[in-house]
């Protein structure tokens, strides 16, 4: 069996990692004087929650159009795999592989992998802490690179500017991204990893 400091009576304060005796889920350190969850309360809950809501996000984020662009007035709405398609297309290669990636594959690998973290944590799955909590820091990382979506739009604004398309604007896809990308990133926040080895030691 794992000798964790829950297990010993003992809770460490995540700003300045004392280690003290646990008193309560809800503490106060003794040293910097924070206040502080032992185990954050029903993590599994708000994560389960926020990763249902982004992957209802995540449909309309794809289905509708995330852009329209007007060459020589004419208007051309433009849904993220279509905008992929058009890239690969035009033979820009590298920048289909951006948005593939920041737009679908990434956010798409991140709720996956939370709904397998909530799915170990909940002891549907049985699977090593260790290899879980790899799996909880890949996608705690994932969070930045969805951003590289700013990176397709400043591309769309330079496009612009050099005549390829005569105007960009926003469509409803956008928003329901956005919300998809901030959902996503609550999820993830809200899943407390000490919780994987907690069912490790329960089992």
């Amino acid at each position: 069996m794992h000798k964790t400091a829950i297990r010993k009576g003992l809770a460490r304060c995540p700003r300045c990692n004392k280690l003290q005796p646990a008193t309560d889920n809800y503490m106060r350190c003794s040293r910097c004087h924070a206040f502080f969850y032992q185990r954050h309360p029903r993590s599994l809950q708000y994560t389960l929650a926020w990763t249902i809501s982004a992957l209802i996000m995540f449909v309309p984020a794809n289905f509708f159009p995330i852009m329209i662009y007007y060459e020589l007035g004419v208007a051309d709405p433009m849904t993220i795999l279509a905008g992929i398609d058009s890239l690969i297309d035009s033979g820009m290669f590298p920048i289909a592989f951006i948005v593939f990636t920041a737009s679908f594959f990434v956010p798409l690998a991140k709720l996956c992998g939370l709904i397998f973290l909530v799915l170990a944590t909940y002891q549907k799955i049985t699977f090593s802490p260790v290899y879980s909590g790899k799996i909880y820091r890949v996608v705690d990382s994932l969070g930045p690179w969805s951003m590289l979506d700013v990176f397709v739009v400043a591309l769309s604004g330079a496009l612009v500017k050099f005549g390829i398309f005569t105007n960009v604007q926003p469509a409803s896809g956008a928003t329901y991204f956005t919300l998809m990308v901030v959902f996503s990133m609550f999820a993830a926040h809200s899943f407390d990893p000490r919780l994987l080895w907690d069912k490790k030691n329960n089992d």
